[in-house]
């Protein structure tokens, strides 16, 4: 039942693996974290590859119904918005679908696995200006790196010299980990995790002009999930690092791997400007560190040193739970995400990650794809 003067959304999910559950918890949460929340949503439809899946996720995620056929989230006209959490192979298809069956469209990272396919879906989202489209690019709604945006804005920086990002995960050092879509038509490194540290810088430090990339894959066969006593190919990278030149002049150093021996889900990055310096790390995500290099000195240091901000949980309103005293955490970052989409939806525009933020990135990794072919520099593609 919707609340009283909060409009009701239906929600279709396509996809309920591990970010179709964190994508649901979003939906069907909001009005207990927000007050008055943008919409109240209603579960009407999961689809998934198997029929038993299939009613499983409906029965897990309280939804109306369960199927095997994505064309059948399209064809409810009590479904309002589809959000597609499924394999990146099948973004293109679903997403430009899904648009044009005049429905409201949450994408998982990365958008395609193409430029070639974020273009068709750009050209898609401009032919249906009346429909709002939001990507989940979480980084982007962690207090910690929306007070960081809100610095950079301010010019607290000043001109921005260098900068360091990285991703950095372990989860697949070991060789015997099966072969699964992520290590196929997934994209691989790049862009599972590449795409979210590429957004984040862009989102801080605007847009890229070129990149020099180098791509890496330690182990190129595992066993297959279907018969484990069989080795297939990886087909994709499990690490890269990159040279980025902005649009601003400003030079950067990413990285994202698999093979971060010791790593958790480490996000961090360092930015030094002629002003000051901004750095944060997501596995100390309540805190951001920053330099005022216009602070005054002395003999003893004066005032001069990083300062550590709590950014803690202080969403602005109407942030409703837990206290904005309180730690964040992951799931937060998600449910933040989904509430800035709606928000858009309910008022008829886009928020602050839109299907363009996706093709951007998108840009980007295609640019470090073909620099790690070539050897040289290449330009990123504007979309």
């Amino acid at each position: 039942m919707a609340l009283e003067g909060v409009p009701e959304l239906g929600i279709g999910i396509a996809g309920f693996g591990f970010i179709g559950k964190v994508h649901t918890n979003g939906f069907k949460n909001l009005e207990l974290f927000y007050s008055p929340p943008p919409a109240t949503c209603r579960m009407v439809g999961v689809c998934t590859s198997r029929e038993e899946t299939a009613e499983k996720a409906r029965q897990v995620g309280g939804f109306e119904f369960g199927t095997t056929r994505f064309e059948d989230l399209l064809e409810r006209d009590d479904i309002d918005v589809i959000d597609v959490a499924t394999p990146n192979n099948l973004h293109r298809e679903q997403v430009i679908a899904a648009l044009e069956a005049g429905k409201h469209v949450y994408c998982d990272k990365p958008l395609t696995v193409s430029l070639e396919d974020a273009q068709a879906i750009v050209a898609a989202a401009r032919a249906h200006p009346e429909l709002s489209h939001g990507m989940a690019f979480q980084c982007r709604f962690i207090p910690g790196t929306m007070r960081a945006r809100q610095l950079v804005q301010e010019g607290f920086l000043g001109k921005v010299y260098h900068f360091r990002a990285a991703y950095l995960h372990a989860g697949y050092t070991d060789p015997s980990r099966p072969v699964t879509w992520r290590l196929a038509e997934g994209g691989g490194c790049l862009a599972d995790l590449g795409s979210h540290i590429v957004d984040l810088m862009r989102y801080l430090l605007g847009d890229y002009e070129a990149v020099r990339g180098t791509l890496k894959t330690w182990i190129t066969e595992r066993p297959s999930a279907e018969d484990p006593s069989k080795l297939v190919p990886v087909e994709v990278d499990d690490y890269v690092c990159l040279e980025a030149e902005m649009k601003s002049g400003a030079f950067g150093f990413l990285e994202a791997s698999r093979y971060a021996t010791g790593t958790q889900d480490q996000v961090e990055f360092q930015i030094y400007g002629d002003k000051g310096a901004l750095k944060w790390n997501m596995m100390e995500a309540d805190w951001l560190y920053a330099y005022d290099e216009t602070a005054p000195g002395g003999e003893l240091g004066g005032m001069k040193g990083f300062t550590q901000i709590a950014t803690v949980q202080k969403y602005p309103p109407p942030h409703a739970l837990p206290s904005s005293k309180q730690n964040v955490g992951w799931m937060r970052y998600h449910m933040h995400s989904i509430f800035d989409f709606l928000t858009a939806v309910t008022a008829g525009g886009l928020g602050t990650a839109t299907l363009y933020d996706g093709a951007r990135a998108q840009a980007v990794d295609e640019a470090v794809k073909a620099s790690a072919e070539s050897g040289r520099w290449e330009r990123v593609t504007e979309v």
